[in-house]
């Protein structure tokens, strides 16, 4: 494994982590806490320390799962991010919560969800620029950074839609941007990276594998069952990603390479991105998801 400082952070993180977003059942599985544990542990063993969740991956679910396991580890040993912002419900909806005190609820939620006394990275989760102009907010989250329940702040952004927000983030307290990218996903290259750059964030590329479309075992009329978020994709644009991930193994992928650690490995050669967090469901998935560390 290698390992990078998140932006001017004192986080060093593993350059692959573990994305938490399946444990909250919307991925086709619903999740065991012995599955989670033997998850986390294969990613411990491979050297991976960072984990991405959220207070809506189920309702403060992923962070349960999270938080019993770090019980029965060290949780030293770990750098956790989650976020703040939304409220899942049952039939898979979301409402947004961001007011400052219904923020601060989130937030003392989620440190009892993860049974921890402190949160390393705590991301405002795909804010509107409304939502973000909002001193109440970041004046209350600096008062929890003093008192230790934060150490980091970070924007988890809408790409292009919040270019407003990437450059105002150092203004209040921010120190990393999440984003999508992936080889099917590059528009930040050209708008967010600069703005991270000049800023010194540190950057955490999520959905690296496009949503398991770059992990090449998708063909074109797969289909999805209800309960899986993928099924909800517009199925012109799935259909179009599913012919640019055929010419792309064809073309870009090495003989002998798994697409997916490919595609993880290829993220990280850019030098604005820290980590990748892609998505797993089994101890397989995450060594494979380790290996792109070695193509570096």
């Amino acid at each position: 494994m290698k390992y990078r400082t998140l932006g001017q952070t004192s986080l060093d993180v593993s350059v692959i982590g573990v994305g938490t977003w399946q444990f909250g059942g919307e991925w086709g599985k619903d999740f065991t806490q012995k599955e989670v544990d033997d998850i986390l542990f294969t990613a411990k063993e491979t050297g991976i320390n960072f984990l991405d969740t959220a207070e809506c991956y189920g309702d403060h679910l992923s962070e349960t799962f999270i938080g019993d396991f770090l019980l029965r580890d060290q949780r030293e040993d770990w750098v956790v991010a989650t976020k703040f912002g939304h409220h899942f419900h049952h039939n898979f909806e979301r409402t947004r919560h961001v007011s400052a005190d219904a923020v601060l609820k989130q937030l003392d939620e989620s440190l009892k969800a993860l049974k921890t006394d402190y949160i390393d990275l705590y991301q405002a989760h795909s804010l509107t620029d409304r939502e973000f102009d909002n001193d109440d907010l970041w004046t209350m989250l600096d008062k929890q950074k003093q008192r230790g329940k934060i150490k980091h702040i970070g924007l988890s952004l809408q790409n292009d839609p919040s270019i407003n927000q990437a450059e105002k983030a150092s203004s209040v307290g921010v120190e990393a941007f999440q984003l999508i990218y992936n080889r099917l996903t590059r528009n930040v290259e050209k708008t967010i990276f600069p703005i991270a750059e000049k800023d010194h964030h540190g950057i955490l590329a999520r959905v690296p594998l496009a949503s398991g479309y770059l992990t090449g075992k998708y063909k074109a009329g797969d289909t999805f069952d209800s309960n899986d978020v993928r099924s909800r994709h517009d199925k012109e644009e799935q259909l179009k990603k599913l012919h640019d991930v055929s010419r792309i193994l064809k073309e870009e992928v090495p003989v002998g390479i798994d697409m997916a650690t490919w595609a993880l490995s290829w993220c990280l050669k850019n030098a604005a991105i820290t980590t990748v967090i892609p998505g797993c469901k089994s101890p397989e998935q995450v060594r494979k998801n380790a290996e792109a560390a070695a193509l570096l």
